[in-house]
């Protein structure tokens, strides 16, 4: 049996978190939850909390310290439009000649790169549907993150301040109202603003604009504090975490699943750690880019390409330079650049996509449109103090996350979510734990 819910994703009057429950499991299932960012720290709280015996693996010895780590801090159902449409294949080939734009592509030769652009352009048919899902899929994970960091007392320097697009001309701006009728349908309120409102709800934000969309209802906050103080929740309610453990190898049987892990972060240097072969139940694959890897082991084909996006986190140690740093959250359309106020301390900034396979190095000519951005934008603002980082997205070519069952109904998948992790992550995890925990008529 191989059940893909993402076809669940694709249907609105479907709700995600509704799988096709026969029966509740009389004992607790064994559930082992492989990746420790956002996407599988949610997961293991969710499984936890409908009554799995779970253990989280990570080969880092702290959650979230991959792609989770210092993204643009943006819960954006404003942002859910996905990428599959021409007018963003015909953007992409002009940014591929023009340093410092958005889009790179390293033109090296790949058939995974090539593979994935293929099926990425073989679903701009399906562009609005797919928008309208997501729309509707983060709001629907705004609702479980909000609960959920309320009923285990999370601090993530939340801000409920609302997200800015930012236009600077007609065009880009039209172009914003066709996605606003798209986001309406997914059920998401975004107001048209004026310049004048748009320096009214971000005082600090210099320049002319031609107009913009404001959606009071999205918020930011810093991923990794969440998925840390998450990480800390699950461990009080049972979750046995599995940090620096890399998983080695996975069998998996008509019943059960065997995995091997080792511990790669002894903590005694004299120690020579063996490999420990465990059974579970269940498995939930939450790796993000190594998704696709451990899938095809697993024999299920999930096809993740790694879309590598920068940030700095600007440091704000005086106080002109926090007078003069934005609170709300802004995405600027044209320049694929988004901030976050994380405290009064911090300002994150990050933007582009790199198709450069699973390379992860940090690249000055990537990281300087961000500082120019803050310069032109908030020029009273020192970027003295920013600190650079990158990280591997996992996108899938229709730009939906993966939530399914592999071809053997012991095996689970949760990843792909590309630039929404923070976003979509609450919803997803709900909807594989709920898969996770159900006993089928047909297993």
């Amino acid at each position: 049996m191989s059940t893909d819910t993402s076809s669940a994703l694709r249907a609105p009057e479907v709700p995600v978190s509704a799988p096709a429950i026969v029966k509740s499991r009389a004992t607790k299932p064994r559930v082992a939850v492989v990746g420790a960012g956002i996407t599988g720290v949610t997961t293991a709280y969710a499984l936890v909390k409908r009554g799995a015996d779970v253990t989280l693996f990570d080969r880092h010895p702290y959650a979230a310290m991959e792609t989770s780590f210092a993204n643009g801090g943006q819960l954006s159902a404003s942002n859910a439009e996905v990428w599959n449409s021409w007018t963003t294949v015909m953007k992409g080939i002009k940014w591929m000649f023009s340093p410092g734009a958005p889009l790179l592509v390293n033109p090296k030769p790949s058939w995974h790169k090539f593979s994935w652009m293929a099926e990425f352009i073989a679903n701009i048919p399906k562009y609005e549907e797919n928008t309208i899902t997501t729309a509707r899929l983060a709001i629907e994970a705004r609702g479980h993150l909000t609960r959920i960091a309320q009923e285990e007392g999370i601090e993530f320097d939340v801000e409920n301040r609302g997200i800015l697009h930012i236009y600077g001309n007609k065009h880009d701006f039209d172009a914003g109202v066709k996605v606003s009728k798209l986001l309406a349908a997914g059920g998401l309120e975004r107001r048209t603003v004026t310049p004048t409102e748009m320096k009214q709800i971000e005082p600090a934000l210099k320049g002319e604009y031609y107009g913009g969309f404001y959606t009071p209802s999205d918020f930011t906050g810093d991923i990794h504090k969440f998925a840390y103080g998450l990480s800390r929740a699950c461990e009080r309610l049972g979750v046995v975490m599995k940090f620096g453990t890399e998983v080695q190898d996975m069998k998996p049987a008509d019943d059960h699943i065997m995995i091997t892990s080792l511990d790669v972060d002894p903590k005694d240097e004299d120690l020579h750690p063996q490999p420990v072969t465990e059974r579970f139940d269940k498995i939930v694959i939450c790796a993000g880019v190594l998704s696709r890897q451990i899938a095809s082991g697993l024999g299920d084909r999930v096809n993740i390409y790694p879309v590598k996006g920068y940030s700095i986190t600007v440091n704000l140690l005086e106080e002109e330079d926090r007078k003069a740093a934005p609170w709300a959250s802004l995405l600027d359309d044209r320049a694929k650049i988004v901030t976050s106020r994380l405290g009064k301390d911090r300002l994150r900034v990050a933007g582009t996509a790199e198709f450069n396979g699973y390379n992860r190095d940090i690249r000055a000519d990537r990281i300087r449109p961000l500082v120019d951005w803050c310069r032109v934008h908030f020029p009273n603002m020192s970027t003295r103090q920013s600190v650079p980082w990158a990280g591997l997205r996992p996108m899938m070519p229709d730009m939906l996350p993966r939530v399914s069952v592999g071809k053997n109904p012991n095996v689970f998948y949760n990843t792909g979510h590309g630039h929404l992790g923070w976003t979509l992550s609450a919803a997803t995890a709900d909807s594989v734990a709920a898969l996770a925990t159900a006993v089928r008529n047909d297993m």
